[in-house]
């Protein structure tokens, strides 16, 4: 059985979904409106995740853990410098973000990557994606966030997802649902969700009328009833009218009602793809930060294309070691300017690290066995090192991190008890959310 059908069972695929019935502006649908509304008793909480996804893999011993003393074919040539935090160096290319260390906690340690394959999956799950999966698949991070808590508000996405559509296809997925399907998928404000927004000839405007609606989702009963997404349609048509035209995400969205100050920290970088990856768009990280202010639990944002295999520190400080300092450094001082330092989490990381030997077109190649990520802010303790490796930062010395382990340590930011909390696959199978992760202490002590 193909994803698609695992993720939509019976002739209805995410796209007719968004198309013809769910009404879905970006993955944001009538059964999300469900779930939040029957959630209701636990929207309380205030806390949110953005996480940002590094594409195709940055250069870990370039950015957080240099070894300055390796033979010069493994060390590059970028040096260490100071950071706010005695005795941690990071990247001189990075001096934005050595300002703002005590407000982070780098993680030179990470592992979990299977292989070498260029795929978001691992970050956004936390789950290796060639070891046996649940029927439907696993779910994201923000997927699991919009089932377990809903949505803050009845007009607001629990799950929001910035990355448009990228030329491969993993380098611009916000997260997958899986087996929680389409609706619990990322709010898309960008990509190809766009193109759906004019459903079948009906405009937002006839949307008001909820006749029309109605009429519409009639018509379409008739084709999808045995796939039993009638269940939430009928119940939360209504709603949806307001969903729909609900004014408060297009004001998040509205970067021009920002602090012309604030929008002039952050920037702009560039809105174009990278390659075949993503932009390297410091507004992103504006409106990531409006989006999760106004009360969206999860927003995943991707950055970039890291796959340097030739001239990778030219590309590195020429092309995206800046704009990445700048974007992220400006996002750690703003929330905690605003008094969000703890209420927002941060993690930012790719999907494995690169060689120790840069090889003859001054690249460095996949390497699964270890990577860096930097997880900011959040209900943590921040100003630490997590982790260590070998003198040419190949191999993992001290305390190997997974994926896994990191998602644990979000969902108990989320207030998600990873121990308790389980989730039915396609087959009614119940599934812990991590398997047998469990949080990091020395985030979470």
């Amino acid at each position: 059985m193909s994803r698609k059908s695992q993720c939509c069972p019976g002739p209805v695929s995410r796209r007719d979904v968004l198309r013809f019935g769910a009404l879905g502006i970006g993955g944001l649908s009538l059964a999300q409106v469900l779930r939040s509304e029957a959630l209701a008793g636990i929207r309380s909480s205030t806390k949110s995740v953005i996480m940002i996804y590094m594409v195709g893999a940055p250069p870990h011993q370039d950015m957080f853990d240099l070894k300055p003393d390796a033979p010069s074919q493994y060390r590059g040539e970028f040096q260490p410098i100071p950071t706010n935090v005695p005795g941690i160096q990071i990247s001189e290319h990075l001096p934005r973000l050595a300002k703002v260390m005590d407000k982070m906690t780098v993680i030179r340690s990470l592992y979990g990557s299977p292989d070498g394959d260029h795929d978001s999956f691992i970050c956004y799950t936390g789950h290796n994606k060639r070891s046996p999966q649940p029927s439907g698949g696993w779910p994201s991070f923000g997927s699991v966030v919009s089932k377990l808590k809903g949505a803050s508000a009845a007009d607001l996405p629990a799950f929001a997802g910035l990355a448009p559509k990228a030329g491969h296809p993993p380098y611009g997925s916000p997260g997958l649902p899986g087996y929680l399907g389409p609706s619990h998928g990322a709010f898309r404000p960008f990509g190809e969700a766009l193109e759906d927004l004019q459903l079948q000839g009906i405009s937002v405007d006839r949307l008001q009328d909820r006749r029309a609606l109605l009429s519409t989702l009639d018509g379409y009963a008739r084709g999808a009833d045995q796939s039993g997404m009638m269940r939430a349609f009928d119940q939360y048509s209504q709603q949806a009218v307001g969903l729909l035209t609900s004014s408060r995400v297009a004001e998040a969205l509205d970067i021009d009602r920002e602090d012309p100050k604030i929008r002039e920290r952050y920037g702009k970088g560039d809105a174009r793809n990278y390659g075949d990856g993503a932009p390297r768009n410091l507004e992103h990280f504006l409106l990531a930060r409006r989006l999760v202010e106004a009360g969206v639990r999860v927003v995943t944002l991707n950055f970039g294309r890291w796959d340097f295999h030739s001239n990778n520190f030219s590309e590195a400080k020429n092309t995206h070691m800046p704009l990445f300092d700048q974007g992220l450094a400006v996002l750690i001082e703003d929330l905690h300017e605003r008094g969000l330092g703890r209420d927002v989490a941060v993690v930012a990381w790719g999907e494995f690290g690169r060689t120790p030997l840069i090889n003859k077109d001054a690249g460095r190649d996949h390497w699964p066995a270890v990577g860096a990520g930097v997880v900011a802010g959040g209900s943590f303790q921040q100003g630490q090192v997590i982790g260590a490796t070998d003198r040419i930062a190949a191999s993992i010395t001290e305390r190997p991190v997974h994926y896994g382990e990191v998602h644990a340590s979000l969902y108990k930011h989320m207030g998600i008890d990873t121990n308790i909390a389980q989730l039915s696959d396609l087959t009614g199978r119940p599934q812990y959310i991590v398997n047998d992760h469990q949080p990091l202490p020395e985030l979470t002590a």
